[in-house]
């Protein structure tokens, strides 16, 4: 009112808790005597509109690539530079004791904000042309690095989808990736539960050690497994992680130190600058073997051939555990065998075997 304000626009959101909000902020607007609208740009489709040739959502990722990518993508639209919707003056601003509730800024944090930024990751898109080779190297920045971006608007999903065609062709595989986006997405838009409960509910019966000591050793990167402890201290310091260390972690917290995937669901969402509760929640399903398309329950990451692997020089580790900096790759890969003495890093905290052995035992059980 204190505006004269007659509309407001606003990007669809998907989430139970967005639902609820725009439902309010249409209300709030319509006392106001304004209009509330929103538009569907939030996600390259909408969840209503990719069905099965039986009318219903997807579970299944590949046939809903498959059947997404028919739908055309429309070009962004550029408006004039100039154009400026409000002129007047700041009604409220914080200060005081209302601005030290304000986090404070983290030096370390890897994304940052902006359009400016945003635009320059758009045109560091045409380096990434090894994409499909380097992209598990947690060690490289072969990555996008769009996720925060995406999240915050700061760039549009169809913008990022044609400088991703124009800059590496409309086969990229990193297209694929933006499609994985939609999909947690519609799974969460049509399935809402998910948000506490795992998408297969018989994995709920099984019986979480949730081992206080265990967990927290996870958050501080003090777990005795160099991929995984490099890959939270990375999120604790930076605000990110690469894709490939969410994935070791993931497993690790729920396979390896049966621990349910709702707490490093929560933990991620506490420290990801790009935290989607959609994505977030579909990763961790995925990773936990409860999602809808989600990791066989019996195939287990393990910890020490992941690093062999994506990390064999342990740039990355040594990157994140300077404890480890003076051994060499191959002391690090064969540390649960053989230990040099005086070394200031823990001892392996779980037995890899032993807990996934019991893992696979309990999935089994609950599934009868």
């Amino acid at each position: 009112k204190a505006t004269g304000t007659r509309s407001v626009h606003a990007n669809t959101d998907y989430t139970p808790f967005a639902r609820r909000r725009d439902e309010a902020m249409a209300a709030a607007c319509k006392a106001a005597g304004a209009r509330y609208t929103t538009h569907h740009d939030y996600l390259l489709t909408h969840p209503e509109a990719v069905r099965t040739t039986q009318g219903t959502p997807y579970t299944v990722f590949t046939p809903f690539f498959r059947e997404a990518q028919t739908y055309p993508i429309q070009q962004p639209q550029e408006l004039p530079e100039k154009t400026s919707f409000y002129t007047g003056t700041l009604l409220h601003a914080w200060s005081g004791e209302r601005a030290s509730i304000l986090p404070v800024e983290n030096p370390h944090l890897f994304a940052k904000g902006g359009r400016t930024n945003a635009l320059r990751l758009l045109r560091r898109l045409a380096t990434l042309t090894h994409y499909a080779e380097e992209r598990d190297q947690p060690h490289l920045q072969a990555t996008s690095n769009l996720s925060a971006h995406l999240k915050f608007g700061t760039i549009s999903i169809r913008e990022a989808y044609h400088a991703i065609a124009e800059h590496l062709g409309p086969e990229h595989p990193l297209l694929r990736q933006l499609y994985w986006r939609d999909f947690f997405t519609h799974i969460a838009y049509h399935h809402p539960r998910i948000f506490g409960e795992s998408f297969r509910t018989a994995y709920d019966a099984i019986p979480w050690g949730n081992d206080e000591n265990l967990y927290g050793a996870w958050k501080e990167g003090q777990t005795g497994y160099p991929i995984v402890d490099a890959g939270m201290r990375e999120l604790r310091t930076t605000g990110t992680m690469h894709n490939r260390t969410r994935m070791i972690t993931a497993s690790f917290l729920v396979k390896d130190l049966h621990i349910d995937w709702r707490w490093g669901e929560r933990h991620f969402a506490q420290h990801l600058a790009d935290y989607d509760p959609s994505v977030n929640n579909g990763n961790w399903q995925w990773a936990a073997s409860t999602g809808c398309d989600s990791q066989p329950y019996f195939r287990i990451f393990n910890p020490w051939l992941q690093q062999q692997k994506f990390d064999p020089e342990c740039i990355y580790i040594k990157r994140w555990i300077p404890e480890l900096g003076n051994l060499t790759p191959a002391q690090i890969h064969t540390l649960a065998r053989a230990r040099p003495s005086r070394l200031a890093y823990p001892q392996p905290i779980v037995d890899h075997t032993k807990q996934t052995q019991e893992i696979k035992a309990a999935f089994a059980a609950a599934r009868t």
